[in-house]
């Protein structure tokens, strides 16, 4: 049964699982009650976005999700309207 799916197929699946895992992991964060419990799931969030974060720089590398550089333009403007949010 070896070569059913396509590499880019099998780093599609992995990425939406993390990303599913991610979203259900913050959802628990969100609305854990118990301050030590809440912790735990925030560490395992970390480390569920960084297997996302792993798993998105393979896709990348293998030529599976090109990202195309974003103009300098674009990315200062970007900048000033978030730095705005946060004061």
């Amino acid at each position: 049964m070896a070569g059913i799916y396509t590499e880019k197929e099998i780093y599609g699946d992995a990425l939406a699982a993390q990303k599913a895992s991610t979203g259900h992991f913050n959802m628990a964060a969100n609305e854990c009650v118990h301050e030590d419990v809440r912790q735990t799931i925030m560490k395992i969030l970390n480390q569920e976005h960084e297997i996302q974060k792993s798993v998105f720089e393979g896709m990348h590398a293998a030529g599976y999700y090109p990202t195309p550089a974003a103009e300098e333009k674009k990315v200062q403007d970007t900048k000033q309207q978030f730095s705005q949010c946060v004061k």
